[in-house]
């Protein structure tokens, strides 16, 4: 009997110190950082609906674990099975288990960024959008006509065409285009807030207009020290009751009834549509681009001067008239005259060369 109790304590004492060695064991392969791939970084998709056993895969596969079993271990030490969440993650150096699970747990995705230049349409962001790889253009585009977003500050919004503000925005690949959305508007909303509080008087346009105006100042002009002016020539002109002829709405409107080929000609001019301001007088029932911070503040502060016209001088600036025979002189010198003497140079270089 003495006998068979000392035999059993030993082998009790055998697997204690065997449970213990594996517990050791396990404990080191859990926490004994890992990388088994050779790029400096790895993106791991988990998509929605995964379960352990999947995630489990995806990681051993990329190399971000080195084997299921620790996965295994690790996951029953956490008790973290049922808080792994779904989407891209990012690896970029040697982790261990734990830290693995602790990174999927917690959802610390990885980000991606995202630039929407000034001025561009819904439909143009739409197709950044679906270029980057964000998702499809037409979701973006869905998205994009919940004028509810801003019915407090435009209840005449049918919708967000003016109020996705221009800017760099990060967020996780397959996002709702949703999101992406609700941020650009919550953006615009605090940079016209801003821009407005520095104000001074009252131009006595709504916010609608007040947008509506900055997307043509963002259309007309590149340079920062001739939006103040561009603002002011068409300011100037809705005081005086002079149409806007303005040619990029002409531009929005060919391109909303799909018949824009890049060029506008003079039976255009009379297209028939509400954005076309050469047909109709005042500004467009709406916003033909987004603009951006400084395109806004010309249009809450437009310059004081008695510009009424301006003209490109083919290099990126323009040239401001306050009368029609100053216009019309300008454009001679920058319109007639550059393109006269374009042609006459293509001419010239096309001449066959004196034998």
């Amino acid at each position: 009997m003495k006998k068979l109790f000392i035999a059993l304590s030993i082998l009790i004492l055998v697997v204690a110190v065997a449970a213990a060695a594996f517990g050791l064991y396990s404990w080191n392969r859990i926490q004994q950082p890992y990388k088994g791939f050779s790029e400096s970084e790895k993106l791991v998709d988990i998509p929605p609906g995964t379960g352990t056993a999947g995630i489990r895969r995806r990681l051993v596969d990329a190399g971000v674990v080195s084997d299921q079993w620790a996965f295994r271990a690790a996951l029953l030490w956490t008790g973290r099975s049922r808080v792994l969440q779904a989407g891209e993650y990012r690896f970029d150096r040697p982790m261990s288990v734990i830290e693995v699970i602790d990174k999927i747990a917690r959802g610390d995705v990885y980000t991606h960024s995202i630039t929407f230049p000034e001025g561009l349409t819904i439909r143009e962001m739409a197709a950044i959008y679906q270029s980057q790889g964000f998702g499809k253009a037409d979701d973006f585009i869905t998205a994009a006509r919940d004028a509810a977003l801003v019915n407090d500050l435009d209840p005449a919004a049918k919708d967000l065409e003016g109020y996705l503000f221009p800017e760099t925005y990060t967020l996780p690949r397959g996002a709702a285009a949703s999101k992406l959305i609700s941020l650009m508007v919550a953006r615009f909303r605090t940079t016209y807030t801003e821009i407005e509080q520095k104000k001074s008087g009252d131009l006595d346009l709504s916010l609608r207009q007040l947008v509506t105006l900055a997307s043509l100042v963002e259309k007309e002009t590149g340079k920062a020290e001739e939006r103040p002016l561009v603002a002011a020539v068409y300011r100037n002109r809705l005081d005086r009751k002079m149409a806007m002829q303005a040619d990029p709405t002409v531009v929005y409107a060919l391109v909303q009834a799909g018949t824009y080929d890049g060029n506008i000609r003079k039976q255009d001019l009379s297209f028939d549509s509400p954005y076309n301001t050469y047909k109709y007088s005042g500004l467009p029932p709406g916003p033909i681009a987004s603009p951006g911070r400084a395109s806004l503040e010309a249009a809450l502060a437009p310059a004081t001067v008695d510009y009424l016209y301006f003209v490109s001088r083919n290099d990126g600036s323009h040239a401001f008239a306050e009368t029609l025979a100053q216009h019309n002189a300008n454009v001679n010198e920058y319109q007639v005259q550059y393109f006269r003497k374009q042609r006459l140079e293509k001419q010239r270089n096309q001449r066959p060369s004196a034998q």
